[in-house]
């Protein structure tokens, strides 16, 4: 009951906008890390909600993401929850902010303290997250703007760091003197022998008015975009539509750099408090690695993998038989479609692998062979200049929007289950080993109102296969974009 008290008037918003490209090719940018089971049954965004209970319900949560990974494959994890989607990443600066004022309208006549915390890490020792939560909590109550600094375990390059002024600890808590971006390793390893430094969470507590206050202030152009938001939201603009409206707009900056840093410049207090949680940000393979049991050789194996005399080595496989023999200090991660190998300690490279096939604008970046939807699940089975095959698995009472496309037909042949399908003006009925043609052109829909799944094979013609050749007219899932 006492925890219940504290927690009276807190909201959690978690970030769930992050590409996490250093963990390709599991995570890509339709469904990033924080939407994948990396460290047991669960997502890691799920595990974050499932660290608030008992203390917050799930109408206390609010998940700030992108619209893409809400209409996609996080669609039915994300639909549980209050969301705001943001158009495009404006980093965390943005995310906190109109996470702020819509709480500020939403809770108008209590002013709520906010918990800020990142969708994707992991947290081991739960207790002792209830437990800095709750001095948090009470501290900012009081007016305090809070963060978590994480006790390093080793001078790793691929953090942040908060410098406290330890000397001055109270109730285990410190005043920051400043944050530092990623250092190289000799810097990191003299912040390590110092000892007033801590890895920077990225999570934080404040009440709502003072961080708005400290974004107006900080800043302006920012505040005057929310503004805008709050303005179109008071005059009966829908959230979303004024969001992907104005949010483009925003400043590109994080909440450290655009407004912490020059709170503690401006001489107004901010508050760390060092915490030992068995934390990590699942950053990268070597992160996986070191948060996953291992054999005596120290190494992690993962699906229908084998080592032989292996050592210091992650061998992570989905789909095929991966084999190592003799290998040390790698990193092999296979996934349907792609196969990364890397050696440990270099794997936060793997996002110039990603910026790289951005560059090349190819697919593996993006989506995986098999790719979840609200209505179901499709699976690429082959690709070739002028045609594409999927195996389509439509769930029992779900919808494919109705949509046509401008450069490829469609042929739709049933394996099991029954399919309704809308072609322009016909409805008809197909079944088990038969087929229809969608022309290119024609609006249509699929539709399984039977008590089974629908499995189908499709195949698509044309000269232009991608998945943004989808016009929507009509979507039981609320989906308005062309994914």
């Amino acid at each position: 009951m006492e925890g219940k008290t504290i927690f009276s008037n807190v909201k959690a918003v978690i970030l769930a906008g992050g590409s996490g490209s250093r963990l390709w090719p599991h995570s890509r940018e339709h469904l990033p890390k924080q939407f994948l089971n990396l460290a047991g049954d669960k997502s890691l965004l799920a595990s974050t909600v499932e660290r608030l209970q008992p203390y917050l319900d799930k109408e206390d949560v609010l998940i700030v993401t992108n619209d893409q990974q809400a209409s996609g494959e996080a669609y039915q994890l994300l639909s549980a929850y209050q969301t705001l989607l943001e158009p495009v990443g404006r980093n965390t600066a943005a995310a906190i902010g109109l996470a702020a004022l819509f709480l500020r309208q939403q809770e108008s006549e209590c002013d709520p303290v906010m918990l800020v915390l990142p969708a994707d890490h992991l947290i081991q020792n739960v207790s002792a997250f209830h437990a800095v939560l709750k001095k948090s909590v009470l501290a900012a109550k009081e007016g305090a703007l809070v963060t978590f600094g994480i006790q390093p375990s080793r001078a790793d390059s691929g953090f942040g760091y908060i410098k406290a002024r330890a000397s001055e600890s109270k109730e285990g808590r410190c005043s920051v003197v400043k944050f530092v971006e990623k250092p190289d390793a000799k810097t990191a390893q003299s912040y390590l022998d110092e000892g007033d430094y801590f890895w920077n969470s990225g999570m934080f507590v404040w009440k709502v008015s003072r961080i708005l206050t400290q974004i107006e202030r900080h800043l302006p152009d920012l505040f005057a975009v929310l503004e805008k938001i709050e303005a179109a939201w008071n005059i009966g603009v829908e959230h979303q539509q004024a969001i992907s409206e104005l949010f483009p707009s925003m400043p590109n900056i994080s909440i450290d750099c655009g407004v912490l840093e020059k709170v503690i410049a401006a001489g107004s207090p901010l508050l760390v408090f060092p915490c030992d949680l068995a934390w990590s940000d699942v950053g990268s393979w070597d992160a996986v690695h070191e948060m996953l049991p291992k054999d005596e050789d120290d190494n992690v194996l993962v699906g229908n993998a084998v080592a032989l005399d292996c050592k210091n080595s992650l061998i992570h496989s989905s789909h095929r038989l991966v084999a190592a023999v003799g290998v040390e200090d790698l990193c092999v991660v296979e996934t349907a479609d792609a196969l990364l190998i890397s050696k440990r300690g270099e794997t936060q490279r793997v996002r110039e692998v990603v910026d790289e096939l951005k560059r090349r604008n190819a697919q593996e970046q993006v989506l995986h062979l098999t790719v979840r939807r609200p209505w179901g699940e499709y699976t690429v089975l082959e690709q070739r200049p002028g045609f594409k095959m999927k195996r389509i698995t439509v769930d029992e009472g779900a919808s494919i929007s109705l949509q046509r496309h401008q450069h490829r037909s469609e042929h739709w042949v049933v394996v099991s289950g029954t399919a309704t399908v809308t072609c322009d003006d016909e409805v008809k009925i197909v079944t088990c080993n038969q087929s229809t043609y969608i022309p290119v052109g024609s609006k249509h829909r699929l539709d399984n109102r039977g008590k089974i799944p629908l499995q189908l094979i499709e195949i698509q013609v044309g000269e232009y296969l991608e998945e943004d050749d989808i016009e929507r007219f009509d979507d039981i899932y609320g989906r308005q974009t062309n994914i």
